[in-house]
């Protein structure tokens, strides 16, 4: 049994990975991270928690995923080229549940996004759910309420 530091640390661990994967422009190895059900969100409602029945700007399961890195890497889309240099900083986390087969944690991110000479900021409340499979805890859900989610948002079509 973990005690609730040491379920924190691993955790923290998982997304501080996460985090750097995506900043280095490493999709494939984010990809490696998830549970093949995993789902990652991104919601319009910051308060809305019904994702399959909502409209959200992500609602990515496996597959999507993929594809969504597949257009990353490819240069397909518009907003994606050139690909955009982030840096996201994440701190406040707080472990919401430790069992043995699941950890829930909450944080924040600022994510800076910078492509074609113009800089955006994006701040979110995340929630990652992480269980354990092969000796390794892998991203089962991931739910990023965007601070400004109901704004007008542009250039959001890589991964937050």
């Amino acid at each position: 049994m973990m005690t609730p530091d040491s379920a924190l640390f691993t955790a923290m661990s998982v997304i501080n990975l996460e985090g750097d994967l995506l900043d280095q422009g490493e999709f494939n190895a984010w990809l490696e991270l998830w549970q093949h059900d995993g789902l990652y969100v991104v919601p319009i409602d910051p308060n809305e928690s019904d994702f399959k029945n909502t409209l959200n700007y992500a609602f990515d399961d496996h597959h999507m995923r993929e594809r969504r890195v597949k257009r990353l890497y490819s240069g397909e889309s518009i907003s994606t080229t050139p690909r955009a240099r982030t840096l996201r900083t994440l701190s406040r986390f707080r472990l919401l549940e430790s069992r043995e087969d699941l950890l829930v944690v909450r944080g924040a991110q600022s994510l800076w996004e910078h492509r074609k000479g113009h800089s955006r900021h994006y701040a979110a409340d995340i929630t990652w759910q992480l269980k354990p499979q092969d000796g390794r805890w892998l991203i089962t859900q991931k739910v990023i309420r965007l601070v400004n989610s109901d704004d007008v948002l542009h250039s959001i079509g890589y991964i937050l």
